[in-house]
């Protein structure tokens, strides 16, 4: 074990030499020993002992405390203080230099070793904290990510450099602030001012992390998008000393990821593009090839045809060109919808009538044999809609369920103006096929197919179309379906009356 090394500091020669005999019988080794304050930091630069032994009341211009202070403060050295005064005044004057002890005369050997080990143990962990905390400090100084600290009532403490940098703010001017003076989020979204993390860890007690979408203002008023972390500091079990925040800036990789989307956004329009010529090039061949075909069996057999073999290519021959009219009417409504040039022109239409006299023009072509029954749960439903736009989303979905439904099966179709929540509410129910449920999420997509109906002849245009067409009146539509059961569309408007529109 090596020898602790101590001065002594007494302007009592004998009281001295009793006290250096004292330390070597303890197994101290004295380095030398002064009278006065001058000598005895002297004495202290020079030998550079573990621990100086003060005599408060020095000869001389400099006492024992003024000494203590400068050896403490300029050589780091811990001052144990010998004194016979133990009056209030004495204490509360040595205090100012942070002593590492004090022991009143007389004292025996025992005392003395432990003011002695108490005072160096003191010392060695103060220095140990004070070496951990600047191995912290450098730590923290040079990593890349912003960090603040507070303490328990939210007050800034600490603030490193990557902090000062993405905030604004010196560290000087925000210690001893509020941290949401210095620390200030905002939602991107909505605008709105978030709650700080550090007093969500602080009622908590526990990690928080921000939201996605989350920008910090800076001290000038910018904003910067960051990902952040929020940590309780643990004093004593079950007790916060404070929070420490770990924020970064997400700048870049929010740039990124929007060039990324671009990206892919525009790989999805070019897929779609090739997936549109594709699909209508196909859907015009299917119709192109039974008008051909009619024309050329009326061209190879000419006059030899009878009246009703002659009706039957005309009708396939209409039947085709009525098909590709419907694909062009497709096509021409999406390309307004995609430019923006879709517009909804509202008009009086009674919606009771509406719905029958859709019905009976829907059944007049149909030769499916469907059954369709209208019922209306309302008494008043004059409503202000786009009778053009109607037309397009009940004839699709009409078309749909009489599609993906066996022959001669029931369609039921019901209308509901609620006059109280100012809505009108059409539902559509057919006893079809059904969706598969992974399929459903995806109806309103251009071009979808649902797993299931690749067999039956369609472009995957017509919910796409009746979706815009809902939108345009600023309402919504949904979808329930079970395999082999069926299929209901919900189709919400909002119902604005006669009088409303005046």
């Amino acid at each position: 074990m090596v020898q602790a090394k101590i001065l002594v500091v007494e302007d009592e020669i004998i009281v001295a030499r009793t006290i250096s005999s004292q330390l070597h019988q303890l197994g101290y080794m004295v380095t030398a020993t002064a009278s006065s304050g001058k000598v005895a930091i002297a004495k202290a630069s020079e030998t550079k002992p573990d621990l100086v032994l003060m005599d408060i009341i020095l000869k001389g211009e400099m006492d024992g405390i003024t000494t203590a202070s400068y050896i403490r403060e300029y050589m780091d050295i811990p001052v144990i203080f010998l004194t016979a005064y133990g009056d209030d005044n004495t204490i509360e004057r040595a205090k100012i230099t942070q002593p590492f002890g004090y022991v009143v005369k007389p004292f025996t050997s025992k005392d003395l070793r432990i003011a002695i080990e108490m005072g160096l143990l003191k010392h060695r962990l103060e220095r140990d904290i004070r070496e951990n905390r600047d191995r912290l400090a450098t730590l923290l100084n040079s990593i890349s990510d912003a960090v603040i600290a507070t303490d328990e009532c939210g007050i800034v403490t600490f603030m490193n450099p990557a902090a000062e940098i993405l905030t604004g703010w010196h560290q000087g001017d925000a210690v001893g602030n509020e941290i949401s003076r210095i620390f200030c989020i905002v939602d991107e979204v909505t605008e709105t001012i978030l709650e700080n993390p550090v007093t969500k860890v602080l009622r908590e007690q526990k990690v928080v992390y921000l939201e996605d979408f989350t920008s910090l203002i800076t001290k000038d008023g910018k904003r910067v998008p960051i990902g952040d972390s929020a940590s309780p500091i643990i004093g004593l079990p079950d007790q916060v000393n404070g929070v420490v925040i770990v924020f970064w800036d997400l700048s870049e990789r929010r740039q990124t990821e929007f060039l990324e989307q671009a990206l892919q956004k525009e790989r999805e329009l070019n897929n779609l593009k090739s997936l549109f010529i594709s699909t209508v090039s196909h859907e015009f061949r299917n119709p192109l090839s039974v008008i051909q075909t009619a024309i050329e069996l009326i061209e190879l057999h000419g006059e030899n045809l009878t009246e009703a073999k002659k009706n039957i290519y005309i009708k396939r021959i209409k039947g085709a060109v009525q098909s590709m009219k419907h694909l062009m009417e497709d096509v021409l409504f999406m390309g307004k919808s995609e430019a923006g040039k879709m517009d909804c022109h509202p008009a009086p239409v009674n919606l009771q009538k509406f719905c029958q006299d859709l019905i009976e023009e829907f059944t007049s072509v149909d030769i499916t044999g469907h059954e369709i029954i209208f019922t209306c749960h309302s008494e008043l439903t004059e409503a202000y809609m786009d009778e053009r736009l109607l037309n397009y989303i009940f004839v699709n979905l009409l078309s749909n369920a009489v599609k993906y439904s066996p022959h001669k099966e029931t369609i039921r179709f019901d209308l509901t103006c609620d006059l109280n929540e100012g809505v009108a509410i059409f539902q559509i129910q057919d006893e079809g096929i059904g969706i598969p449920e992974a399929d459903q999420i995806h109806l309103f997509e251009s071009f979808y197919r649902a797993s299931n109906s690749q067999e039956i002849q369609g472009t995957g245009l017509g919910l796409v179309i009746v979706k815009r067409c809902v939108e345009a009146h600023n309402g919504q539509i949904s979808v329930s379906s079970q395999l082999g059961v069926g299929t209901t569309f919900t189709i919400t408007l909002p119902l604005i009356t006669q009088s409303a529109a005046m």
